[in-house]
């Protein structure tokens, strides 16, 4: 219900909570002043929102955040919540080849929550979604138990096919953009509570933030991708999605990710840690991976190739011992 949504303007909450101020009082500061992106014909105040389709087809895409399973509240402010709630979510449209334009966010929380902090968290989401010109439409906010922000993101091909996993090739080249290993990174130095060392805070940040390549979708897509995917699980784990889905192999050169590993080696030597394992397992850094029969688009970086089955993911050509990534009920 779009009524009932958490993108809103900072108001004076003089210390309320979400019962003491009421539902309704909430929602009037949050939504009070918010430009909606162009696709957004109708934003917050009646039943639904609409949002204009200009490509004719939609590219839809949820996703939810669980406080203590997806990020703790001793680690994240609000606002770096409502961002990472935005990026994870716009970063599967870009792995499908689209423009993430619009979002639907919905929150639970406590009673006892302060109206400052749904205010900061509004805030979050804004200023992500403000990186991809696009806007909070609607939403919902109820009490729970703890936090929960549930995103649906939607978005547009922009006349081009949707990129699936299921078409790459044998002879493909496997290309990277964005980051790896660096959010797995930050995640170990909070746990293990290390910082003040230079480089340390940046990759404590990508725990919290992430940097999704934006735009670099749709200029995959552009260029001929067969097969993209948002390392959201982990490279290993993600690519093993299209090399389950497109019933190839993919085999990865490990030196052409030694900048990935260089990047975290600093971190895994405080903590005990292998590098490579960040590199390979870690998830949450929402880079994009795709596999082009073709030039790379720029920025994009090859690492390996997909080569003949089975389905299955191959380092330096034999199979990788650790974890190759994460999982929703471990």
């Amino acid at each position: 219900m779009t009524g009932k949504t958490i993108g809103g303007e900072p108001g004076d909450d003089s210390g309320d909570t979400l019962a003491s101020a009421g539902e309704f009082v909430v929602i009037d500061r949050l939504v009070a002043g918010r430009a909606q992106a162009d696709a957004v014909t109708i934003g917050p105040g009646d039943d639904a929102a609409v949002v204009a389709v200009a490509d004719g087809r939609t590219v839809v895409s949820t996703d939810m955040l669980v406080q203590d399973r997806h990020f703790r509240l001793d680690w994240s402010g609000p606002h770096d919540i409502g961002r990472k709630a935005i990026a994870q979510n716009a970063a599967d449209i870009e792995a499908m080849g689209g423009r993430a334009t619009a979002f639907v966010v919905a929150f639970g929380a406590p009673p006892d929550t302060s109206v400052s902090a749904a205010t900061e968290l509004s805030e979050g989401l804004w200023d992500e979604a403000r990186r991809l010109d696009a806007s909070i439409a609607g939403g919902d906010l109820v009490s729970a138990p703890l936090w929960v922000i549930s995103v649906t993101v939607l978005g547009d091909l922009g006349g081009r096919e949707p990129v699936r996993r299921s078409g790459a090739r044998v002879g493909d080249t496997v290309a990277v953009v964005g980051e790896l290993g660096r959010s797995a990174a930050g995640f170990a130095l909070w746990d293990r509570g290390v910082e003040g060392q230079p480089g340390f805070e940046e990759l404590r940040q990508r725990h919290l933030t992430p940097l999704p390549p934006y735009g670099q979708g749709a200029r995959a897509a552009g260029a001929g991708a067969t097969a993209m995917t948002d390392v959201s699980d982990g490279l290993l784990a993600d690519l093993g999605h299209i090399a389950t889905a497109s019933e190839v192999g993919i085999d990865l050169d490990s030196t052409l990710l030694d900048h990935d590993r260089l990047a975290v080696t600093e971190a895994a030597a405080a903590v005990g840690a292998d590098p490579w394992a960040w590199v390979f397992g870690g998830g949450e850094d929402h880079a994009l991976a795709a596999t082009f029969p073709g030039a790379l688009p720029p920025g994009w970086r090859a690492i390996g190739q997909v080569i003949a089955g089975p389905a299955t993911v191959l380092v330096d050509g034999t199979p990788w011992a650790g974890n190759a990534g994460w999982q929703s009920f471990d």
